[in-house]
């Protein structure tokens, strides 16, 4: 694992997406909850991925098992405890606040917040979180997620994000996400993975992003390219995670490079590394394998990272005092 030596960022990882079979037949027992398979080995072959319809019905078979406050908990910090083995020194971590399942809000955002604290003092990993809005949601139920992600901002949220089909208009979502910025929480939502430069265009114009998840189809207008190398907007590329969707055709054919060398700060995440058979080393190795640095994407993880100063100072400290020669050595 010679790429876990060099520090690194994640920006983009879905914590229900982290749950390894392991851990999810763990809570599924204490929780009661019926699964496919009642063996770990079962349960990996359930797993498995074959296509987008299969993965997202493991991710919601993973997010109906989770359910009170200790599962929220043990999840970002079992993660934390399994990107800092691949050296990530600071997260952003995604969840769905699971409204539709009747799920206490606040149990739900204090089991999160109480689990990324944890990490930072037993792990030193930083973990900051990302509540996500899927397109299914109402717009009342997009801003009742909003007013708790403000709520929460102090301990340790720092943006609202956006997740479903892209296709999808914006506009029922605007409104919780001007109530975001207006209490301090950045705008983080998906766009330009499957759908088209014009999906990134809606986030920047119409959520105000101040990051956006994916953005690769960006690639497809050199004008917009331009602006994002210009407003120096970081994207969270998932170099395996494309490829497993069919966003992009092969690893040789990403447009990683590209964006890369028209000036667009990019970082290196895993999505959802427990049902795309990836990991944080992993995905650096794919990018890293199209010939780009592992130091620009640390420092694009900096540039990205919705953190506060002091944090932010600390990362560039990490980064200033790794010999990087070393890791492009590898």
């Amino acid at each position: 694992m010679a790429g876990a030596a060099y520090p690194k960022i994640e920006l983009h990882v879905h914590l229900e997406g982290t749950v390894r079979p392991e851990t999810l037949l763990e809570i599924a027992r204490r929780n009661d909850y019926a699964l496919p398979a009642d063996t770990v080995e079962g349960l990996a072959e359930a797993y498995r991925f074959r296509d987008f319809r299969h993965f997202i019905e493991v991710f919601e078979l993973t997010a109906g098992a989770l359910a009170h406050y200790d599962d929220f908990r043990q999840i970002v910090v079992d993660y934390a405890a399994e990107a800092a083995g691949h050296g990530a020194v600071y997260l952003e971590a995604i969840f769905t606040p699971g409204l539709w399942r009747g799920l206490d809000t606040d149990e739900v955002f204090s089991g999160y917040c109480d689990g990324a604290r944890e990490a930072y003092e037993t792990l030193g990993v930083e973990v900051r979180l990302t509540p996500d809005i899927p397109r299914v949601y109402s717009p009342e139920e997009a801003e009742k997620v909003a007013r708790h992600a403000v709520a929460y901002r102090e301990r340790g949220v720092v943006g609202l994000g956006l997740a479903g089909f892209e296709a999808q208009s914006n506009e029922p979502f605007v409104r919780a996400f001007a109530l975001a910025h207006e209490g301090g929480v950045g705008s983080t939502p998906h766009a330009g993975e499957l759908l088209g430069p014009e999906s990134v265009r809606a986030a920047l114009e119409e959520l105000a992003a101040d990051r956006i998840r994916h953005g690769i189809r960006a690639v497809d207008d050199p004008g917009l390219v331009q602006e994002l190398a210009g407003r120096g907007t970081v994207l969270d590329v998932c170099p395996l995670s494309n490829v497993r969707l069919g966003a992009v055709a092969s690893l040789a054919e990403h447009p990683l490079p590209r964006l890369v060398a028209a000036g667009v700060a990019c970082s290196i995440s895993t999505d959802d590394p427990a049902m795309f058979d990836t990991d944080l080393t992993r995905e650096y190795e794919a990018a890293t394998s199209l010939g780009l640095a592992p130091r620009s994407f640390y420092e694009a993880g900096i540039a990205g990272a919705l953190c506060d100063e002091p944090t932010r100072a600390r990362l560039r400290a990490v980064g200033e005092a790794y010999g990087w020669e070393n890791a492009a050595s590898r």
